[in-house]
């Protein structure tokens, strides 16, 4: 005898039961398609970020000349591009396997090359039309205050002129044994320059010697003023002759209160005070004295020491710009 099964009176029927499961997977795949598309979204936001972090990454490496590893480290560390670049020069020992260029060692036999095709002929050095003809293809002025830095690096013995052992020794130091590299270099050294207290000092005390003619013991007074008004407004613009509250050798301590040091117009006073007075050079401990007082001195001249061991040069400068703040006043 066959089985027949009852069903309540309510029993909507097979059509019906078709529909219901049919609206059931048309929600659930709805509800899937917006999963996914979701979570297409959200790669592609993370996608964006990660190609602006690269683009980052390649800037921060260009400008400093840091390893990518070391750029991430600074980025994420400080967020914005222009941060973690002043960051890195603040902190030029932060991280010392990346203040200079990663990659192959530079080729010995290269740099001779290029050192051979600037040097003078009846000189075993690169002399004046040698640097002319470097400048040219590095494309910069001679008088650029770049230069400088390059001199402290490759260990110029005097302006204009470069020996083969500093040139080999510091353009390998640098990661360059091609034009290329070394113009990535120089921009690089610009920036470390404008932006790096440490490394400024390191130039500026270098650039004494590079200045002096054989055997004098100080700097002519032409050349010194020279020096400075290519150094001195330089190192105002990037940062590196900050203001800070004391001169000990601590450039850490920076003076964040909004004390206004040093201004353009204290180096023109500093020359006509000079001239002035008519010597005919510039002590090395005038030179370097002047720089921790360019970043100590306060706007009004008012937090001098005069029991301090400043040279009396400086000294006799505090009143004559003293008294020319007075007369604007």
């Amino acid at each position: 005898m066959p089985l027949r099964m009852t069903f309540p009176k309510d029993y909507p029927g097979p059509s019906n039961i078709s529909f219901s499961i049919s609206n059931l997977v048309l929600v659930f795949f709805a509800l899937l398609s917006i999963t996914i598309l979701s979570q297409k979204h959200r790669l592609k936001g993370m996608s964006s970020r990660s190609k602006a972090s690269d683009m980052d990454v390649s800037s921060f490496c260009s400008v400093t000349g840091a390893s990518p590893k070391d750029a991430r480290k600074f980025l994420d560390k400080y967020k914005r591009l222009d941060a973690a670049v002043d960051a890195y020069y603040s902190n030029s020992g932060a991280f010392a396997a990346s203040t200079k260029p990663q990659g192959n060692a530079p080729s010995t036999s290269k740099l001779n090359a290029l050192f051979d095709s600037y040097k003078d002929p009846d000189s075993e050095d690169i002399t004046i039309n040698g640097t002319i003809k470097l400048c040219e293809d590095l494309e910069k002025d001679p008088e650029d205050v770049v230069l400088l830095a390059v001199a402290f690096e490759l260990k110029s013995p005097e302006i204009g002129r470069w020996t083969r052992k500093g040139w080999v020794d510091g353009w390998k130091a640098n990661g360059c044994d091609s034009l290329p590299a070394m113009k990535n270099a120089v921009v690089r050294l610009g920036n470390q320059l404008s932006s790096d207290s440490a490394y400024f000092r390191k130039v500026y005390l270098y650039t004494f010697d590079l200045g002096r003619t054989d055997g004098a013991r100080s700097l002519g007074m032409e050349s010194a003023q020279a020096f400075w008004s290519l150094l001195i407004p330089f190192g105002l613009k990037g940062g590196a002759l900050s203001h800070i509250s004391s001169t000990d050798d601590d450039d850490d301590d920076v003076d964040m209160n909004g004390v206004e040091g040093w201004r353009p117009e204290f180096t023109e006073w500093w020359f006509e005070f000079l001239n002035e007075k008519g010597g005919k050079g510039v002590s090395k401990d005038t030179w370097s004295m002047f720089l921790d007082f360019m970043r100590s001195i306060d706007a009004k001249f008012e937090k001098y020491d005069m029991e301090a061991a400043w040279p009396s040069t400086i000294d006799y400068f505090v009143d004559f710009a003293k008294e020319r703040l007075g007369s604007k006043a």
